[in-house]
């Protein structure tokens, strides 16, 4: 939805000559994407509820509901609000067109809905709280019995304290929302002027995009929804009903309790038999081309192609092509090493690696710094190779050494 969705969106706004030269239609093709993650968000919805939270139970796993717990859930939930969450949470009361706040990208907030005390016969009222799933665990374990484990949302956390959030008004439902912003890099043109600045540029502007989804709790009421919507300016082809949670993403930090029977056994990748631990690895490769099948066989030999030739005497030059760099790169930290070592060596860094041009900019800017050359995107052009080229001088000739990706 952040770039391939949000682009048929865009395409929706262009002129008729360049409609009709598409072989689809963007607006029909966008109500097919919603019909089909509507699709998708009820299976999922329905697996979640029928089988998985069964599943759970059989194995003494729950997650409760706020209307679920005991009194000794209740005052835990209340004392973790108080000491660890109210410091993150963002109350805003909702005043339309004059008061809004700015909905970050793919944050849970809860939209509330309140009735002044002063006022319990006046008209509705709206706000926005964020629950603060960046600073805390989706997922909290509460006080259980023996051998039971007790598990509550953050949200809903939130939700059973939201009305000292709010003293004065009554509170009469909360529903969560999330909003997800356009994260495409707009370059009118790539083949003019600096386009290192303008990816950078582009990219202080990803985090406040226009909306290209807005997805909500389904059982919200009709006059809720029609009024955030127009306070926060979503169009009807942005807006998707959801479940009550969103983000499943998170499930992927769902505590394991130690239940090692419930997780799938582990495979580490095989070693490669003849590069993995090789004294030589040079001599291997010089007497046949060797293949590497990741993730089955182990990528430690690829990391040591490069160690190697970082540390080893006889190698002058190291190129090499960099699309996605891992924070913590082995690769990069040789590259460097062979700078310090004297050896020359050149990366072309692909800034244009969506979402890790931010990172693949701060190795390519160390690198430099390190002293190797370091080239950028071409206008018109994304390089998804990785390639190196080692060139090793043995027996007074020069012999070069690839690897292909």
């Amino acid at each position: 939805f952040r770039v391939r969705v949000a682009n048929v969106r865009n395409l929706k706004k262009v002129g008729k000559k360049t409609k009709a030269a598409l072989d689809y239609d963007p607006g029909e093709l966008l109500r097919e994407i919603h019909r089909t993650v509507n699709r998708q968000q009820e299976e999922f919805s329905a697996i979640f509820e029928q089988q998985i939270v069964p599943e759970l139970k059989r194995e003494r796993i729950h997650i409760l509901r706020r209307l679920e717990l005991n009194d000794a859930q209740r005052i835990w939930v209340e004392n973790y609000f108080n000491d660890n969450l109210l410091p993150f949470v963002m109350p805003v009361l909702l005043v339309k067109k004059r008061i809004r706040p700015f909905l970050a990208n793919a944050h849970i907030y809860l939209a509330v809905h309140l009735r002044d005390r002063k006022k319990p016969l006046g008209d509705s009222e709206y706000a926005i709280v964020k629950v603060p799933s960046d600073q805390m665990p989706r997922f909290l374990q509460l006080p259980s019995e023996e051998n039971q484990h007790d598990l509550i949302m953050l949200e809903d956390i939130v939700r059973h304290n939201v009305s000292a959030l709010f003293p004065g008004y009554y509170i009469l439902d909360t529903y969560s929302i999330k909003l997800t912003r356009d994260a495409e890099l707009y370059i009118d043109d790539e083949f003019s002027g600096d386009l290192l600045q303008k990816i950078k540029n582009s990219l202080q502007k990803r985090q406040v995009g226009p909306p290209s989804r807005f997805v909500y709790d389904r059982e919200m009421p009709s006059q809720m929804l029609a009024y955030l919507s127009d306070t926060f300016d979503v169009g009807k082809n942005e807006i998707l009903p959801e479940g009550r949670y969103h983000n499943n993403f998170d499930f992927f930090k769902f505590p394991d309790f130690g239940l090692m029977h419930m997780r799938y056994k582990s495979i580490p990748p095989l070693p490669h038999p003849r590069l993995t631990g090789a004294e030589d690895m040079f001599a291997v490769i010089r007497k046949k081309d060797q293949m590497i099948h990741v993730p089955y066989q182990s990528y430690d030999p690829v990391i040591d192609f490069f160690e190697k030739a970082a540390e080893d005497p006889d190698v002058t030059h190291i190129k090499v092509i960099q699309y996605r760099v891992a924070r913590k790169s082995r690769v990069v930290n040789a590259l460097i090493k062979a700078v310090q070592l004297g050896k020359q060596v050149s990366v072309f860094v692909e800034i244009k690696a969506r979402f890790d041009e931010a990172a693949n900019l701060e190795w390519g800017e160390k690198l430099q710094k390190a002293g190797a050359r370091v080239y950028y995107s071409f206008p018109g052009v994304k390089v998804h190779s990785k390639l190196a080229l080692v060139r090793r001088i043995e027996n007074g000739k020069t012999q070069l050494y690839a690897y292909l990706s």
